[in-house]
């Protein structure tokens, strides 16, 4: 049929290509003659138009947001930078954007997540987009800096998932900062770059911390990670789930979710935990918390999820088993220890795209994901509903630094308001047929609350297990805000 056909031609156009020319030696143009992006082919662009239609279905507040605000314009003069994976759903988040008045430029924070075909959609609608799947080093940085670095146009909103961008202009264009607004990031690693920035005092205009926010922990880390953790090992492997023993690095809300969906599947899951309250969650959830040199020798497949480095060395790839199955779900590819298997001695075999054979001389080997780097976004999809979610808090989060009066918002690192988070979930409810009870004039004045919420405190966490800061803070090092900050999520 001609779905099929469209479905097959369009995975093949972000999988691989005959064209091995990289894009930064091609000149493209749009049919309107606007030749300002870098993207893989601009003749995809129809299939890219189709998925971004496909995801407009399951991104209902954006769609909302769009069709509330667009009289507004409240983005309106906001020149907006980003640097996020380019997927049919950010596009989505993009065009929403541009439709409340914003101009963008955007680039990839990743090397391996960018679906080529939207790219051209984007560059095709306008968008200076800057971006292909396969990028090299040098590609990603060049790409950034193709956003930033631009004649006659400068940012003055950052949206960053990862806080590469950030980096980047801090180190080579620090003056921009006079014109910046603010910043908004969305991942754990941005954040924790931000809270670094700002105990240096080197953070220089307002960012908000949309990883935290309520929203985006529980759908993008907890119930995203639960659906594609499995496609993305399935993809790739074939590997059937029921009695593996798998291991899983990490037990926030990324590891949470993981854990949940192996253990539904029949694995033997294991976890490792610095921290005891949720290493005492996995042992509550029923899983066994474990060192990773206690099982590493047994285990089938090894998952990171901690937002750390080094979790998985070269001493712990070495006793492996042969076959086992080493991937990432963190956001940056610093959990494993990628480099340390590029030695002389070892193999490297490309099965197909985004899995590698790594072989030791006694013929052992061990399967590679992505080198890496970000399992589902590289290897899979992710659902567009979760990820409709953290796109309207992004976008809220926009529309407020933007709109702030000058001193609400200082040189520091903010969660979003609870009143925004309540309205981002509000906005998802139809979807389900939901519907909300209200509280009567009683009942609100007996809780003293307002009837329009917000509904809890700012201290409330909706089943995360944070401590209030205490004496028993201070000894390892750290306030409450350091151990949010710490929590092992992407």
């Amino acid at each position: 049929s001609s779905v099929t056909i469209y479905y097959s031609l369009s995975a093949s156009y972000t999988d691989s290509s005959d064209d091995e020319t990289s894009p930064r030696d091609k000149q493209q143009k749009n049919s309107k003659g606007n030749g300002d992006f870098c993207i893989k082919n601009i003749k995809q662009a129809d299939f890219g138009r189709r998925e971004i239609e496909i995801a407009e279905q399951e991104m209902p507040a954006l769609m909302a947001l769009r069709k509330r605000a667009q009289g507004e314009k409240p983005l309106a003069g906001a020149k907006v930078v980003g640097c996020t994976h380019i997927t049919a759903q950010t596009a989505v988040l993009m065009e929403t954007l541009s439709a409340l008045g914003a101009q963008c430029r955007w680039a990839a924070c990743n090397i391996y997540s960018t679906q080529n075909e939207v790219a051209a959609a984007l560059a095709e609608g306008g968008f200076s987009v800057f971006a292909w799947k396969g990028e090299s080093e040098d590609d990603f940085w060049w790409c950034i800096d193709r956003c930033v670095n631009v004649e006659g146009w400068q940012p003055n909103m950052i949206l960053d998932d990862g806080g590469d961008l950030t980096h980047w202009i801090y180190k080579k264009y620090p003056n921009m900062f006079k014109k910046i607004k603010g910043i908004v990031e969305e991942s754990v690693t941005g954040v924790h770059r931000l809270y670094q920035l700002s105990k240096a005092g080197k953070l220089c205009v307002p960012a908000m911390n949309v990883n935290d926010s309520v929203t985006k922990q529980k759908f993008d880390n907890l119930y995203c990670c639960r659906e594609s953790i499995l496609d993305g090992l399935k993809r790739t492997t074939d590997v059937m789930f029921g009695g593996k023993q798998v291991v899983v690095c990490g037990y926030g809300e990324v590891g949470k979710g993981c854990c949940a969906a192996l253990k539904a599947m029949g694995s033997i899951v294991y976890v490792t935990e610095i921290d005891p309250i949720c290493a005492l969650q996995a042992c509550m959830d029923g899983f066994r918390l474990v060192k990773l040199n206690e099982v590493i020798r047994q285990v089938d497949i090894v998952i990171t999820c901690t937002g750390n480095k080094n979790v998985v060395v070269r001493e712990y790839l070495d006793r492996m088993k042969n076959g086992c199955i080493v991937c990432n779900m963190g956001h940056s590819n610093t959990e494993i220890d990628v480099a340390s298997l590029r030695t002389p001695e070892l193999t490297w075999e490309r099965v197909r795209s985004q899995v590698d054979h790594v072989i030791w001389p006694d013929g052992k080997r061990i399967v590679l994901l992505a080198e890496g780097r970000l399992l589902n976004l590289s290897c899979s999809t992710v659902p567009t509903f979760v990820l409709s979610i953290t796109a309207t808090t992004q976008a809220l989060a926009l529309i407020e630094l933007y709109n702030a009066p000058e001193g609400r918002y200082k040189q520091d690192v903010y969660l979003l308001p609870k009143k925004m988070d309540e309205y981002v979930a509000s906005l998802h409810l139809p979807t389900f047929d939901a519907h909300l009870t209200e509280l009567s004039d009683e009942q609100a004045k007996y809780l003293g609350l307002n009837k329009n919420g917000p509904f809890k405190p700012n201290y409330y966490r909706y089943g995360n297990a944070f401590l209030f800061s205490s004496y028993f803070d201070r000894p390892v090092g750290g306030s409450r805000d350091n151990r949010v900050k710490k929590e092992t999520n992407i």
